[in-house]
């Protein structure tokens, strides 16, 4: 269960990144009927820290509050490419680990976690900035420099500023549904879900007329998931040639339009499966896979476990 989350602080902690961790997970929204974390702020450098913005930060928890952690996360520092981290907390961050723990890291945070030993091997993402240095100190990685963020479970690592945002809402989403990540995304006014491998940098050129944007056929897509449709006809209408509408969507989005159709009914069946008794051939329907065995098959392909089982795991043994 994703209860207990803590983050954990440097000197020079980003104060971005830090908020990130702490609107996400700090937040009570339970007037909303969402969960509320047992969240903390732990130091691993004495109750005094100063941030990079030259503001200090008093913090109550010491390194001890990382042992009742679910999820243990590393905002990003300033310097952290080129310091040295206390061993206490990389053992602290092992233990985590160890006993079934979760750690994530936002954008420079990530050195954190490979100092500890905890990437090696794995694949990991940071700021593009960060990528090639990270990759020198550490050949044992396997680093992503051009994601927004990387799954492997029991690891997660992110990139820079907002894609620590996206990292922590795949991780709610994860273990907690769509739902609730979608209506913390509303709260945060934030996109509910950007892809892992969507690319860090999204070229969003000056729009030449309020037409010049694809917008108002994203909507249109997701209140129509189960029509099948073309680029021709999205390009149509977007009153805009194919080949621009589909330069464009891939500039604004990061992404081609039937990726990101496709991730889009992927959700809306997790939401499906998650609150109604409606079947498999039902939900495929409504999501536009047609059948229930394109449904598996999708659905398997995106978050590595079939509806049956997504369902059961949402709603008890007894779901069908």
């Amino acid at each position: 269960m994703l209860q207990n989350v803590v983050a954990v602080l440097l000197d020079g902690v980003n104060p971005f990144e830090l908020a990130v961790v702490c609107e996400v997970f700090g937040t009570d929204r339970s007037d909303e009927g969402l969960p509320v974390y047992d969240f903390a702020v732990a130091s691993a450098e004495g109750p005094l820290l100063r941030s990079r913005a030259g503001f200090s930060l008093q913090v109550e928890h010491g390194l001890e509050r990382l042992e009742q952690a679910d999820l243990i996360a590393v905002p990003a520092g300033s310097g952290y490419d080129a310091r040295a981290f206390p061993p206490e907390l990389l053992q602290a961050l092992r233990r985590g680990v160890d006993r079934g723990a979760r750690v994530l890291s936002v954008c420079s945070g990530v050195f954190v976690l490979a100092a500890a030993g905890l990437l090696d091997g794995r694949r990991c993402a940071v700021h593009w900035h960060h990528a090639e240095e990270l990759a020198r100190q550490y050949p044992r990685l396997n680093v992503e420099p051009d994601v927004l963020y990387v799954d492997e479970d029991p690891v997660f690592t992110s990139a820079g500023t907002a894609a620590g945002i996206d990292a922590c809402l795949h991780l709610v989403r994860k273990e907690q549904g769509p739902k609730v990540a979608g209506r913390i995304a509303r709260r945060m006014v934030v996109p509910p879900h950007r892809d892992g491998g969507q690319a860090q940098y999204i070229e969003r050129p000056l729009p030449k007329a309020p037409c010049d944007t694809v917008g108002e056929v994203l909507v249109w897509m997701e209140e129509h998931l189960d029509q099948e449709v073309t680029v021709d006809q999205l390009a149509a209408r977007a009153h805009m040639a194919p080949r621009t509408f589909a330069r464009r969507f891939q500039q604004e989005t990061g992404t081609t339009p039937y990726r990101w159709l496709l991730r889009q009914r992927v959700l809306r069946a997790q939401e499906l499966l998650e609150g109604t008794d409606e079947t498999m051939d039902a939900i495929a329907w409504r999501t536009g896979f047609g059948t229930a065995a394109a449904l598996r098959h999708q659905f398997t392909r995106a978050l590595g476990t079939t509806p049956h089982a997504y369902r059961r795991a949402f709603r008890g043994p007894e779901a069908a």
